[in-house]
């Protein structure tokens, strides 16, 4: 195929009939075989022409391949695997502002688009400045908009302009003179008003509402039907956005309308339940139906998001539900895919009522032939996995047996939550089969778009909370070092479940390797890591190599609590981790870093703990310091501990001492001694 294109090429635009009669002629000229390179295919032809008996061969052309623009691109990034040591290509612009842990990671990318966002700004502001072209050839999507008014002067056109350039404040002072003026304003001019006021909520356009805006010329298509808004369910709360004053522009101009139709209505009812009043927007409903005209399909799928906001009662919510999903029927208005999103969405909210009638909901959509989307499944996953009451992983399975099929595109505003609800459904169900399942299932096709970089950083931290938990560490330490920090950051917790998993596979030599990670990740200074890390360093005896690595991350942990800066206070010690530390230092043979440790107990008035005594006894005597076990003991004596005397019977019998240490060793008497014997010259005086 490749070769005949290419010589269609040559021919200058000849047919696909012609390069194959060439072909042919060049194998069988004047009847008689030449001695040219033919293939297989054309040799068969020549049995089938010499044989007049036998019908020609018909030959099937295939039909034209019309290439993507974005083709090469493609083969070309198809050619470049991961890099597991980079961070996400976003950062990479900026090797300084690489990101050490997921706060850091979503500063840097906040601050990042902040940066964009203040450009935008700057160019809205003061296009003036932004006139000149120097790209050659100009490529005008790449250039600012412009987005000053062109028309002069109070008129319906200048008004239309400036919606168009999304100006509220100015779109609704002309209204206003137009009105005042006694000028006629066009139904469809104040509708298309009406479309600018509900979609910024009577604000003017921000650059965090750009985001959302849509083409509001498109025919038959209005901003405020464009896209569902996303919101944050809260008890009282649809929107974390601006909220619908009373009385605000939207409502004023409606009022004054000399004639209101259905989308007049449509537009007011969406942009109530957008910006949170959905009693308002119900109201607003029913005066529609009392003007006799009907509702769009995108206001009935508004209406039906509003409902959690109008009952109370699970029965009175999906009963509501229902009559909206009755006038839709009455009313001949096709329900689409958001439809049935935003009943489940409602269901979200209707407790058992969810689980009864969620399923009824996904075998309505089928009979319509409508493809759930990412959002459907989300939806559906939280109704039957949410609570501590979790369902069999029946329903997860058949839902990720049909992601697996298929490669989804973006439909709806929450397609974006399913990758990481699912993955803690898996998390709650303890099944990593689901997982890998599930991951397989995002990293197919373009899949992967719907996690954004904080959906991103959630998604894998709980996955990689799932292996430490049921997979061997083999396979932990393979998915930790090709994830991180490429695909997420770990977390406190992540690095809490390593050494959990390292502490289960009796792996802690990988410690070291941990602690520094731990360090880059900016986790030095979290106190229950620390603990957690010292503890297993700690517990057990190990070969001398493993333990001289141990020390010398006890050393790094002594400095990180003795450090001293404007920015950061020490950290305080406490009683485990100095005992944990001074018994590193003593397995590894370092006396004197054991007994700085050991002197800090009575600094800071803390109780070593028997194990800490014996050892740093042990390794006094492992280095012949019989000095320092003569000041354990003076130490065990001054805090009164009862193993002193174990201590100093020890010492006398495991050292060689001189006749002095001998002295100083028997002049050592515990506080306990000294009070039993003042007490009993106190009885023998009586």
């Amino acid at each position: 195929m490749a070769g005949a294109g290419m010589a269609a090429r040559l021919l200058g635009g000849s047919s696909w009939q012609q390069v194959v009669s060439l072909s042919r002629r060049s194998c069988f000229l004047g009847g008689r075989r030449e001695n040219y390179r033919c293939s297989s295919s054309n040799t068969a032809l020549e049995k089938t022409v010499d044989n007049s008996e036998v019908t020609q061969e018909e030959i099937v052309l295939p039909r034209k391949k019309t290439w993507d623009k974005l083709a090469v691109l493609q083969t070309l990034a198809s050619t470049v695997n991961r890099d597991p040591t980079a961070a996400h290509y976003m950062f990479q612009d900026d090797p300084f502002l690489m990101p050490r842990n997921a706060a850091n990671s979503r500063l840097f990318s906040l601050s990042k688009e902040s940066g964009r966002n203040a450009a935008k700004y700057i160019i809205k502001q003061f296009p003036q400045y932004f006139d000149k072209t120097f790209a050659e050839p100009n490529i005008p999507c790449l250039m600012p908009e412009a987005l000053t008014p062109q028309i002069e002067g109070v008129s319906e056109e200048a008004l239309k302009e400036r919606i168009h350039l999304r100006r509220v404040k100015d779109s609704v002072d002309l209204f206003d003179q137009l009105v005042q003026a006694g000028t006629p304003v066009s139904l469809e001019t104040t509708n298309s008003l009406l479309d600018l006021l509900c979609f910024y909520g009577d604000g003017e356009s921000t650059p965090e509402k750009e985001e959302e805006k849509e083409d509001l010329e498109e025919p038959g298509v209005k901003a405020s039907e464009q896209k569902a808004p996303k919101r944050q369910f809260q008890r009282g709360s649809q929107s974390s956005g601006s909220r619908w004053r009373e009385n605000n522009n939207a409502e004023r101009i409606f009022k004054i309308m000399p004639e209101r139709n259905a989308h007049s209505y449509c537009t007011m009812i969406r942009g109530m339940v957008k910006h949170g009043a959905s009693a308002k927007a119900y109201d607003m409903y029913i005066d529609l139906l009392n003007e006799r005209h009907k509702a769009d399909v995108h206001t009935f799928n508004a209406l039906i998001t509003a409902v959690p906001y109008l009952k109370e009662r699970f029965i009175e919510r999906w009963e509501l539900a229902k009559v909206f999903l009755n006038h839709m029927a009455q009313q001949e208005v096709q329900p689409n895919l958001l439809t049935f999103n935003a009943v489940l969405k409602t269901l979200r909210r209707c407790g058992g009522v969810g689980r009864s009638m969620s399923l009824l909901v996904i075998k309505e959509m089928e009979a319509l032939d409508i493809e759930p989307s990412l959002a459907t499944y989300d939806h559906l996953l939280f109704i039957f996995y949410r609570g501590v009451d979790l369902c069999p992983s029946g329903i997860i399975s058949e839902v990720l047996d049909d992601i697996q099929k298929r490669s989804f595109t973006p439909q709806d505003p929450d397609d974006a939550n399913f990758f990481a609800t699912a993955m803690q459904v898996c998390c709650d169900l303890k099944d990593i089969k689901l997982a890998y399942r599930l991951n397989k299932a995002m990293e197919k096709g373009d899949n992967w778009k719907f996690v954004n970089m904080d959906r991103l950083n959630a998604y894998w931290s709980k996955f990689f909370s799932l292996l430490c938990m049921m997979e061997q560490i083999d396979v932990v330490l393979k998915w930790y070092k090709e994830m991180s920090p490429s695909l997420f950051c770990p977390t406190p917790k992540n690095i809490l479940d390593l050494l959990q998993a390292l502490d289960a596979a009796n792996h802690l030599e990988v410690i070291p390797s941990v602690w520094e990670d731990m360090k880059q990740l900016g986790f030095n200074r979290r106190q229950d890591l620390l603990e957690e890390l010292l503890s297993l360093m700690s517990r057990e005896q190990h070969p001398d190599e493993i333990q001289l690595a141990f020390a010398k991350c006890a050393e790094d942990i002594k400095a990180v609590h003795e450090q001293t800066g404007r920015e950061q206070s020490p950290l305080e010690w406490t009683a485990s981790a100095l005992g944990h530390v001074a018994v590193l230092f003593s397995r590894a043979g370092r006396t004197q870093d054991a007994w700085n440790m050991m002197e800090r107990f009575q600094q800071i008035n803390r109780i070593p703990t028997d194990q800490v005594m014996d050892e740093f006894l042990n390794c006094a005597k492992q280095t012949n310091c019989p000095g320092e076990a003569i000041k354990l003991v003076k130490l065990a004596a001054s805090l009164g501990l009862p193993s002193s005397q174990r201590l100093k019977s020890r010492t006398e019998k495991e050292f060689v001492l001189s006749e002095k240490q001998k002295k100083t060793l028997e002049s050592i008497k515990s506080d306990s001694d000294s009070s039993d014997s003042d007490s009993d010259s106190d009885s023998d005086r009586d």
